[in-house]
This record gives structure tokens, C-alpha cells and sequence, in this order.
């Protein structure tokens, strides 16, 4: 890596843990960005921008000690490294440190890089899709379009001798619209994005995510509100797992589970949900939002069954919280940038498929709700409760998926909907988004079945 000429990063770490750290590490990264938004019929906004850095991390006493700067030259870096050194109040240490093991991934393959693409292009494809979005309907008042790309360089360097680095390049697209008739005003969200390149737009072009925003926005206008009170609702595979991410995924985060921030904690071993579902974390899987190779501290990054047929059978692990449990690491340690120490955070999550037709599903149900797109929410990890909005939703009568309706809330408690879902489709959907926690934002993915909740409170009018 060319960040790291001229640079001894083991006499960095020796300095950094001379008081007597148990560990510390040294993350190096460089990244290139583009960001292009269209706002009001005309490009708003075109950022480009490369920052590059570098954070020395020691461990003490299950504690961190962490520090950053754009200083990479040898003298800032052993200075850095003194600094975050007198965290530490043991006695004095005179480590020998020397390397052990190196990996060097270049990332997933990518066809069509967009650092090699031309901005004019770019800012084509951003023009294309809001071209489309304004044609569809004289009730379209506003569209917005957001594009955005990043190669991220980094390495990691720890004390144990392993040396890591990676590259990683993703993509974001996403299409906001808003339509209005009378006094009735509604929004249409589609984004698309992942570790890919420019080709991302051959399978899926922009006008097909500009066209779907854009319909879901005008659909709604017709709709009529949604009936509320408790009634059975299917979740589309289309939904994305929103629903796993916030209801479960979070409370499986090694950091909270220890703090008892968790309803998870304490409870390996113990059933938590029905015995159709089966909870992953996988980093692994190709291209998607969420995957690396290593993860942020240098782990490899691997898949994690996180609940077996209702069963906890794991949390998600960095390494501060893995050294607590005294386990290893399972890849999740992650952060925003060289600016944020690392912690466990989700990558692709999702509930593995059933066997139900989707179909049969929907037509196990006499009067009910269809959930095809989930919109934010909101989720307290300490008691699971938690509370979503509904962007596309659909009365369900007769078996038959029929009118759509507007303003509907999913509202309930994560372990309790998990232990009631009672039929998991066959098909299998992923939604895309930007987790935050503690200040930090992360790529993320996660997915589901289509499946059947026999009851659960739906926000809408009540008569």
C-alpha cells in the first residue's frame, strides 16, 4: 500500500503499548469519493473528495484508547502513538513485535471502476433518471436523485503480527419522489447499490428505479387509509428485512448483549423464535452492500448463524467484545471511517428461506394487510418493542391481495412477532440501507422470505 512508504508501523505499535497495552493496532485508509444530487429539475450538487488517515487503537482492561490523524509521516504517527499509550496505567512493557501474517485482498471483482468513469457520465445516468421520474405523471411535484461512489484502500496492522489490507468500491442510487393531488401528498423511495462499479446500472438501469419510485408515490395517492387494530399481515420478500435488522439484528450486537442493553442477553442456548426462522450474518456473500473480505480490524469476514430454528446460537463479534466473551472474533467489527474506533456491527443479514409458496400465504388469510415496501422505524433494544412505518401496503381479502392503503404502522415487540411467525415463504428478497449506531453510519443489506405474522398491530384509522 503507498500510504505506508516510508513507514514502520511495528515500531508505531511498540510505542503504542510500551505502558503495557494487551493489544493495539494501527488502521490505515485512504478513499475517493462522488457524490452527485439533482434537486428542482437541475443538478444541486457535485462533490468529489479523497481523505486519507490513519487510527492507532490499545486495548486495556476491556477498555479502548483510540486516535486519529491525517499526519502519516513516521514522527506524527510515533507521536500519536504516545499519546494514546499514556491511556494505559500499567508498568512498562518492552515488547517485541515483528510480523507474522499477511493478507492482501483486492476486493470484488469490479467490471467497470467508477473512479475510471467519467463524471459527465455519471451525471448523465443521475439526468436520465430524473428525466423519467418527472414524465410519469403531471401529479409529481418534486424527485430527487442521489448517486454516490467510494473506493475505500486500507490496512490493518496489529500487535499480534498480522498485517491486512483491502480494497473495497460500492455504489448507492437512489430516487426520492413526491406526487400531490388536492391536499394528499405521498413520497416513492427506490434505491439500488452494492460493491459494484458502474455495471450495476446494465442489469438495472436508472430508469427502472426512477420509474418505480415514482409509481409507488402516485399510487398512494389513491389509496385510501389504512384500517388499524390487530389483524394478520404478510411481509413481502420485497419488504427487504427491515423487520430482521431492527427487531433482532441490532440486539444481537455483541456490545449491547454484554451491556444488557439487549433483550438477547444472557439467552445462548434458549429459544427466542419460532422454529421456521433461522437468523445469518454473512459478509461473504458477493457484491452486496454489506460484504468484505476483512473486516475493519482485519478479520476475515465469514458467515454466522446467529439463530438456528428458533434456537440463539451466537452474537456478533468484534474483537474488544469477543475478548470479553473469550471467543473469537466473527468479522463484525466495523466503522465508519479512520475517524471512529471500530464495533460489532451487522453486515448482510437475513432469514434464511422457507418452503411455503408465497402464494399460499397470502391466500391462508381472510382479511388482512400486505406489506410490500417497509419505510423506517424505530426499535428498543432493551425490551425488543418496536414500531414501522408501511411505504406500499395492500388490504389482503379473501385470500387475494386487493385495494392499496396508506398510512399503515406495524407496531410490536421483536421476540414476540419472531416466536409468532407462523408460515416462511420460498422466495427470498434484500433491501439495502445505512445503518447508523453510536454516531457511525455503515453500509449494510439484509433480506427475508415472504412470511406470515398471525396478528400484530396495525397503525391506521380505527373505526
Amino acid at each position: 500500500m503507498k500510504l505506508l512508504k516510508g513507514i514502520d508501523p511495528f515500531a508505531i505499535l511498540k510505542t503504542a503499548v510500551k505502558q503495557g497495552g494487551d493489544f493495539a493496532d494501527i488502521y490505515f485508509e485512504e478513499t475517493v469519493n462522488t457524490s452527485i444530487i439533482c434537486e428542482e429539475d437541475r443538478i444541486e450538487k457535485v462533490i468529489t473528495g479523497r481523505d486519507i488517515g490513519c487510527g492507532i487503537r490499545v486495548i486495556f482492561d476491556y477498555k479502548t484508547a483510540y486516535a486519529y490523524t491525517n499526519d502519516l509521516s513516521q514522527k506524527g504517527l510515533l507521536n500519536l502513538a504516545e499519546t494514546v499509550s499514556q491511556a494505559v496505567k500499567k508498568q512498562e512493557t518492552n515488547r517485541d513485535i515483528a510480523l507474522i501474517d499477511k493478507n492482501i485482498s483486492e476486493g470484488f471483482f469490479i467490471k467497470k471502476k467508477p473512479d475510471k468513469f467519467p463524471l459527465l457520465e455519471k451525471v448523465e445516468i443521475v439526468n436520465r433518471a430524473n428525466k423519467i421520474a418527472r414524465s410519469m405523471d403531471k401529479r409529481v411535484k418534486q424527485v430527487r436523485v442521489i448517486y454516490g461512489d467510494g473506493a475505500r484502500n486500507m490496512a490493518i496492522i496489529n500487535s499480534d503480527g498480522q498485517w491486512v489490507e483491502d480494497k473495497r468500491t460500492s455504489i448507492l442510487f437512489a430516487v426520492n419522489v413526491v406526487a400531490m393531488e388536492g391536499d394528499v401528498l405521498q413520497t416513492g423511495y427506490e434505491p439500488i447499490g452494492g460493491c459494484l462499479g458502474i455495471e450495476i446500472f446494465e442489469e438495472t438501469p436508472p430508469e427502472i428505479i426512477a420509474e418505480a419510485a415514482a409509481k409507488r408515490a402516485i399510487l398512494m395517492l389513491r389509496a385510501r387509509r389504512a384500517p388499524g387494530g390487530r389483524m394478520p399481515v404478510v411481509l413481502s420478500s420485497d419488504a427487504g428485512g427491515t423487520m430482521i435488522h431492527e427487531a433482532i439484528g441490532h440486539g444481537l450486537e455483541a456490545d449491547l448483549a454484554q451491556q444488557g442493553l439487549s433483550v438477547y442477553s444472557n439467552k445462548i442456548g434458549e429459544q427466542v423464535a419460532s422454529p421456521l426462522i433461522t437468523v445469518i450474518d454473512d459478509a461473504t456473500i458477493p457484491n452486496k452492500r454489506g460484504s468484505y473480505f476483512f473486516d475493519d480490524e482485519g478479520a476475515k469476514a465469514q458467515k454466522t448463524v446467529l439463530v438456528q430454528d428458533g434456537i440463539l446460537k451466537n452474537y456478533m463479534y468484534d474483537r474488544l467484545s469477543a475478548m470479553k466473551d473469550k471467543k473469537k472474533s466473527t468479522g463484525n467489527g466495523r466503522r465508519e471511517s479512520y475517524h471512529h474506533r471500530p464495533i460489532p456491527r451487522m453486515t448482510n443479514t437475513y432469514i434464511a428461506s422457507g418452503k411455503t409458496n408465497p402464494q399460499e400465504i397470502i391466500a391462508s388469510i381472510e382479511k388482512g394487510l400486505f406489506v410490500k415496501k417497509m419505510g423506517g422505524g424505530q426499535v428498543n433494544t432493551v425490551n425488543g418493542d418496536f414500531v414501522f412505518e408501511v411505504t406500499e401496503g395492500y388490504l389482503i381479502e379473501k385470500g387475494k391481495v386487493s385495494e392499496p392503503v396508506r398510512g399503515a404502522t406495524l407496531t410490536g415487540n421483536g421476540p414476540k412477532v419472531l416466536k409468532d411467525i407462523d408460515m416462511l415463504g420460498s422466495d427470498f428478497g434484500f433491501g439495502i440501507g445505512t445503518c447508523g449506531k453510536d454516531a457511525q453510519g455503515v453500509p449494510v443489506s439484509d433480506a427475508q422470505p415472504t412470511l406470515r405474522i398471525p396478528e400484530i398491530v396495525v397503525g391506521g384509522d380505527v373505526k
